[in-house]
């Protein structure tokens, strides 16, 4: 099957990661990347709609059809922000992005959110964000696509090459090998959570939530 996927966050580094994984794989046939700003790259596949306000997307929802895949990477962090403002920046406006997809596309779309490893859909814990993702998962999943995926990505290694990259990475990245040796449970590279994606939209996977382990394995196909 050929993938027409809609990607958001490519400004960031998993998004970007994830960009660079849809342009270089035979089956996936367009990307349309949805972002406020360019991503900075330029591919015969690659389509840039770029948009300021993500909680309205009346403006460009005529051109969100005909696609039957998201990867939605877009995030923030939770430091220094309140629960109501990280609230609607994680869960408001991802279901709201997921809603207006579902409408133009039906549920065949595959809906992939990266979510973190620590999110916690019984919402119990004391984490805020944790909550909130958790949340936020357990609406996707009974929003009415056939297939939606969380991930729970940990540690990522960003890949080779890659233009927007967090600035923690640049004095913690080293500590990758190191985990991947001693605790493999949570740490990943992007290009395995992007091969991923791409896997469990044209093939599935036995469940919904994809923890590190499972993000490896989906890559290996």
């Amino acid at each position: 099957m050929k993938l027409r996927v809609i990607l958001t966050g490519t400004t960031g580094m998993v998004g970007e990661g994830v960009l660079l994984e849809c342009l270089q794989t035979p089956e996936v046939e367009q990307v349309l990347s949805i972002s406020r700003r360019p991503s900075g790259h330029q591919h015969p596949k690659l389509r840039e709609l770029l948009h300021e306000d993500f909680q309205n997307l009346g403006p460009i929802a005529d051109q969100l059809t005909g696609y039957n895949a998201c990867f939605f990477c877009l995030g923030v962090s939770s430091v220094g922000m309140q629960e109501p403002e990280y609230r609607r920046l994680t869960h408001d406006l991802t279901l709201h992005f997921a809603r207006t997809l579902l409408a133009h596309n039906g549920p065949d779309l595959t809906f992939c959110y990266v979510s973190g490893a620590g999110t916690d859909d019984t919402l119990r814990s004391r984490q805020m964000w944790a909550r909130v993702k958790g949340e936020t998962e357990n609406e996707l999943r009974q929003l009415g696509f056939r297939q939606a995926f969380m991930f729970r990505p940990g540690f990522l290694r960003a890949t080779p090459g890659q233009r927007h990259v967090l600035s923690y990475y640049k004095y913690f990245g080293w500590l990758y090998p190191v985990l991947r040796g001693v605790a493999p449970k949570f740490a990943s590279t992007i290009t395995e959570l992007g091969q991923a994606m791409l896997h469990v939209a044209r093939r599935g996977y036995p469940k919904p939530i994809l923890e590190v382990p499972d993000i490896v394995a989906a890559a290996k196909g």
